[in-house]
């Protein structure tokens, strides 16, 4: 098999699938993130999110993960919006407006790549015994694939960037059990800039990485616990995840633009006068489980749940009102 043309064929099929971008980085021990994630992790950056400690040497090498992966392929979806919220309202990050979850989205497209390839090389391409496809569902390190893939590079916010796209871009993984034409990395474009860091209400963002635990994304979405007071009125009204420090980013302001997937719709009228996007400040106060469940069945959303969502909406209520 030619590489450069098994390389060209991959790519060419994730673009044709609907992907915005398509690299391939060769399958190797991701040598450079072995002692920052495990200085990271002690100390306790990850809170809750207990799942990062495990499986570590599978999180380093996808070789571990996938016996007999050679190359790894990373693809991007692009889903900044068109249209954003009522800015009076609760604010939600821009991950989550569709309708359907951004997972099933991709894995239905990496699906569909992984069919094409088969079709063209045959079965032995795929491991058949273990699983080879990833959207943020396994000890994987996809924005460093990203990178290695040479699609961008990791930002200050420890967000991925792609010169062209910007940082509002899903990244998806498949593992393959052959050798290609892989891209040259990228290499960071940050410069001096501290933009984000500087924007960053809770000063999570450090200069060199990203405390989880102070950071409103994992505040509003994955802490387990009640959030500190100290955080309550620094949520600049967001209600579930954030983008302010992806928003300030010069990159994201050259670069995005709004995706063309239908499938990243915004949740649809929930009648034929309202849509979730012009919900003001009420409506959400007002959101019962049962609208919740309607609206939100097949969102993002539903990650957080109902309970965590109304907890932080009342959060931000309470900081609104103890001002006024």
């Amino acid at each position: 098999m030619e590489k450069k043309e098994f390389s060209a064929f991959i790519k060419q099929a994730a673009i044709e699938i609907g992907f915005d971008a398509c690299g391939i980085a060769k399958a190797e021990e991701l040598t450079e993130d072995v002692a920052y994630l495990k200085q990271w992790l002690s100390e306790g950056n990850h809170g809750d999110m207990h799942y990062l400690t495990q499986n570590f040497e599978k999180r380093i090498d996808p070789r571990q993960l996938v016996p007999g992966c050679k190359s790894v392929v990373a693809i991007l979806l692009n889903y900044f919006p068109e249209r954003f919220q009522n800015p009076a309202a609760p604010q939600i990050a821009k991950y989550a407006y569709s309708a359907v979850d951004y997972h099933f989205v991709i894995k239905e497209k990496l699906k569909q790549l992984e069919i094409k390839i088969i079709q063209k090389y045959g079965q032995e391409i795929i491991s058949s015994d273990f699983q080879h496809a990833f959207v943020d569902s396994a000890p994987v390190l996809e924005r460093r694939w990203a990178q290695r893939a040479g699609l961008g590079w990791i930002g200050k916010n420890m967000q991925f960037i792609h010169p062209g796209l910007g940082s509002y871009v899903f990244i998806g993984i498949i593992m393959l059990n052959a050798d290609a034409e892989y891209d040259r990395p990228t290499a960071p474009h940050c410069g001096k800039c501290t933009r984000c860091i500087d924007s960053c209400p809770t000063k999570a963002l450090n200069g060199n990485g990203l405390n989880a635990t102070k950071c409103i994304s994992y505040l509003t979405i994955e802490s387990k616990h009640g959030i500190d007071s100290q955080f309550h009125t620094q949520f600049s009204n967001y209600a579930l995840g954030c983008d302010i420090c992806a928003d300030i980013c010069p990159w994201n302001k050259k670069w995005a633009t709004s995706h063309q997937h239908i499938e990243l719709s915004p949740a649809n009228q929930t009648n034929e006068n309202e849509h979730v996007l012009e919900w003001d400040a009420e409506v959400w106060n007002k959101l019962t489980k049962e609208k919740f469940n309607q609206v939100f069945r097949n969102s993002a959303i539903k990650r957080a749940g109902y309970k965590k969502l109304k907890q932080n909406i009342e959060i931000l209520k309470s900081s609104i009102d103890s001002i006024s």
